[in-house]
């Protein structure tokens, strides 16, 4: 089977690499984050992917360059549980179209590692993707590798970012920090 997997970033991605090629054989990544503020942070975390590309010898498609615009008019004016939600369905979406056009046999996404993000709201994004582009949707729980796979990357020298990526989670961070 050949298996999309869309990329948030390198950490993420060393072992969800690693399960899917074990459980599918071909695994190509799709990497499309508009969310990712600055632009700086976003060639910081491009280029991680890259460095993760020639270490597991995968292949990387970089789809679209750096279209915050698309964030933004996604998410614009929602708050916090609305806009992850639709941050997520903007990728997750994008991912799905372009496994469709390009006769992947499923696709799923990195955002299934994370601890901190909401994976029955993605999974129900995503399978409504799945039912709009005719592709189909593979839930993998990644969770249970996420320590080993930033354990992993951070032994390939790959970046790690300390934030989502989009301007909120970014404030939200320095908000933190700020009031200790």
């Amino acid at each position: 089977m050949k298996i999309l997997l869309h990329i948030c970033c390198a950490p993420c991605a060393v072992y969800s690499v690693m399960k899917l090629k074990e459980k599918y054989g071909q695994v190509k990544c799709f990497f499309y984050n508009p969310n990712i503020h600055p632009v700086s942070e976003y060639h910081m975390r491009r280029s991680s992917c890259l460095d993760l590309a020639r270490h597991m010898g995968i292949d990387i498609v970089f789809h679209k360059d750096y279209m915050f615009e698309d964030f933004f008019r996604k998410t614009a004016l929602h708050e916090k549980d609305s806009r992850c939600g639709l941050c997520w369905s903007l990728r997750i979406g994008e991912t799905a179209e372009y496994a469709a056009k390009n006769a992947f046999d499923g696709f799923t996404s990195t955002l299934f590692i994370s601890p901190y993000q909401d994976h029955e709201m993605m999974k129900q994004i995503a399978e409504d993707a799945q039912k709009r582009y005719s592709v189909p949707f593979i839930y993998e729980d990644f969770r249970p590798g996420f320590r080993k796979s930033h354990s992993m990357s951070r032994d390939m020298g790959l970046y790690h970012q300390k934030y989502c990526g989009c301007i909120y989670s970014e404030r939200e961070r320095f908000m933190k920090t700020c009031s200790r």
